[in-house]
This record gives C-alpha cells, sequence and structure tokens, in this order.
C-alpha cells in the first residue's frame, strides 16, 4: 500500500480544521499543517490529530507556504487540501479502496473539486484539480495567489471527490495582494491577469474589472477555459453597466475561442427574453439542450446548463408566445432535472391553476 501526506496550509481555522481533519486523517500516514500566522486554537486542534505543525511567517505568496508544506512531507504521495474542504462518507471509501491498490505508477491523480451543491446535495458546480501527486517527482506551486500545482508526466483521472465547504465570509485580501503586487511592478503572468480581473469583478469594482479582463483577452495567450470564462465575466459587467450591446458582443467573443457552450446559449437566449425575441431566444436555448459538457477534464462545469435551467427557460419563452403544450413539456424536462427548485415548483403551480381555469 502507497504511504500519503496530507499537506496544508492554515490560519485561524480551528472551526473548519476539525471538521476537515476529522474527514481524513485515518486515510493519511502524516499529517503537515503549515501555520501561518494563527491566533486561535488552529494548532491545537491540529495537534489532537497529530499532525507535525510548522509555523510559517506570511509574505503574502501563496505558493511560497504551499511549497514549504510540500518540502516537509516524507511520504510516497503528497495530498493537499484547504482548512475549509472535507471527504463525504462515499469518498472516503473510494479513497481507501484507491490506497489500497496504488501504486508509484501514476505522477498526479485528480480529484473533483466540488464547489456547490443543489438541494438534494448533487454537485452543482465542480472541477478536476491535480489533489495528489508523487512527492519524488519534485512538483512545485506557482503562483502568489490563486495558486496551481504544475504537474508533468502521467495522470489518473479518479471519481474521488473534495467537497468544499466554505464558512467565512468572503473578504478582499487577494485582491489586496494583487494590488500590491501591482504597486511592486510584480511581473504578471497571464493567469495572474485573468484571475486580478476575478477579483475586482468579485469585490464590485466593475469598471476596472472590464479593464483587465479586456486586457486579459487582448494578450490572447493562457489556458482556453479561463479566457472563456473571462468573456462571460466580462459579459456580466457590462450587463451590471447596463451597456447592453457590449454585454452582447462579450458573450459573441466566446464563438471565436471554442465551438458554443451551454452557458453562452443560456447567457444570449436571456439577453433575447429581456428584449422580448421570444422565438430568437428559443432557437439558443434549445441548442443549450443538445450540447455535451467541455470535453477538458479540468474545466469547471455549471449542470445547471446542461439539465434543467434550459428548458426552464423554454417554458418560459412557449409561454411567452402562447404555446401551452410546448410550454408543459419543457416544464416537465425541467421538473425531471430538478423538481425542487423554486421556479420549477412555481411553474408547477401555475400550470394547475391554469388546467383549473
Amino acid at each position: 500500500m502507497v504511504t500519503v501526506s496530507l499537506c496544508m496550509i492554515v490560519k485561524n481555522e480551528e472551526e473548519a480544521l476539525h471538521t476537515c481533519l476529522k474527514s481524513v486523517h485515518d486515510l493519511v500516514d502524516e499529517i503537515i499543517i503549515v501555520d501561518t500566522g494563527s491566533t486561535d486554537r488552529t494548532q491545537e486542534v491540529a495537534a489532537s490529530f497529530n499532525a507535525w505543525i510548522y509555523d510559517f511567517e506570511w509574505c503574502d505568496d501563496f505558493s511560497a507556504a504551499r511549497n514549504y508544506a510540500f518540502d516537509q512531507a516524507t511520504q510516497d504521495y503528497q495530498f493537499w487540501l484547504d482548512a475549509d474542504d472535507i471527504l463525504e462518507e462515499q469518498d472516503r471509501l473510494v479513497f481507501l479502496d484507491w490506497k489500497k491498490q496504488a501504486t508509484l505508477s501514476y505522477d498526479s491523480i485528480t480529484m473533483d473539486y466540488v464547489l456547490s451543491v443543489d438541494e438534494q446535495g448533487q454537485p452543482l458546480h465542480k472541477l478536476k484539480r491535480n489533489r495528489i501527486v508523487r512527492r519524488d517527482r519534485n512538483f512545485r506551486w506557482i503562483g502568489f495567489v490563486h495558486e496551481f500545482l504544475h504537474v508533468t508526466g502521467s495522470t489518473f483521472h479518479s471519481n474521488m471527490a473534495v467537497t468544499h465547504k466554505k464558512t467565512r465570509a468572503y473578504t478582499d485580501r487577494n485582491l489586496h495582494i494583487y494590488l500590491k503586487h501591482r504597486e511592486q511592478g510584480t511581473v504578471f503572468s497571464e493567469r495572474d491577469h485573468y484571475y486580478f480581473g476575478n477579483e475586482l469583478y468579485d469585490n464590485g469594482r466593475t469598471v476596472e474589472a472590464i479593464q483587465q479582463y479586456e486586457h486579459y483577452l487582448s494578450l490572447n495567450q493562457g489556458w482556453m477555459e479561463d479566457r472563456i470564462a473571462a468573456c462571460f465575466k466580462l459579459a456580466d459587467c457590462y450587463g451590471r453597466q447596463g451597456q447592453k450591446q457590449e454585454q452582447r458582443m462579450a458573450l459573441l467573443r466566446t464563438l471565436n475561442l471554442d465551438t458554443p457552450r451551454a452557458q453562452f446559449c443560456c447567457a444570449f437566449g436571456n439577453l433575447l427574453i429581456e428584449a422580448e425575441q421570444y422565438a430568437q431566444a428559443i432557437y439558443w436555448f434549445r441548442q443549450a439542450t443538445l450540447i455535451e459538457p467541455p470535453q477538458d477534464a479540468m474545466a469547471l462545469t455549471n449542470s445547471s446548463y446542461y439539465t434543467w435551467l434550459p428548458h426552464l427557460q423554454l417554458c418560459l419563452c412557449y409561454d411567452r408566445i402562447g404555446d401551452i403544450d410546448k410550454a408543459k413539456l419543457h416544464h416537465r424536462m425541467s421538473q425531471l432535472h430538478h423538481p425542487t427548485h423554486p421556479s420549477v415548483l412555481y411553474n408547477e403551480q401555475y400550470f394547475s391553476q391554469l388546467q383549473q381555469g
């Protein structure tokens, strides 16, 4: 059986860390906790799980801290988590099974990262991330914020998942790190430009976010999925500003990068609904129902666009043009995928009253 080092960086995470470690402590052979300045009981919690605890002076560089944590590992594989991540019971069992059967034949093992779930507990937003890597390959983290683990060699895409259980409110910490690095003249990678735009977007600095996304897209570099996502975020920014034509054009830019995504079809269809162009909207929502999720295993996916959401909007469009039979048909399709969504429940009541009337 292979051995695994869990490597984590933490700060003031006493509550979340206990939940995290409780879900994984018996799956790994050692726990490495790198503390970047806790003032609460974080280290006591870590010690209760027999973790090796190291202090690290924070330097506004997440990769530096993560690489330091990796450097302390001694087992065959390095496995990383954040304090607000857990392994659900079904994933614990799969992890144990993987560990019993694993060899050192793979350099990296990916796991799904479930960012949010629907009312039934099914993954809504998820992507794959390199979670477990061979220690002897000495893979390194890159990027001072929104860091990524640079891996090469053979990769196994597992069916294991890590579930994100965010407990803290969103802060502007990362934005200030980017601003500080910009003031210091740090040369940003194309990936930095994209994520800097995201931080501006998330903090409501819409005009600056527009400028940042436009700059990033003008570079014509970086991961395809990031560039497509930047177009969608840019469209949202223009929408916030009430610039409808620019919003449409930002969405259309995704078509220069790849074939239409279901997200594009739904976003473009929604703009057509706003303009009361229902026939055109129907075309795009119908297209969304025919599209498969991105083939890139590492891409972020939102299952809504590929299941219930286009049918929900088709129900609305057909109702608006008076085609009640088709509206009911697509209501049933959306209900099949997501029976408890508030809009689906509303439509069920609407059609029931319509029939009674």
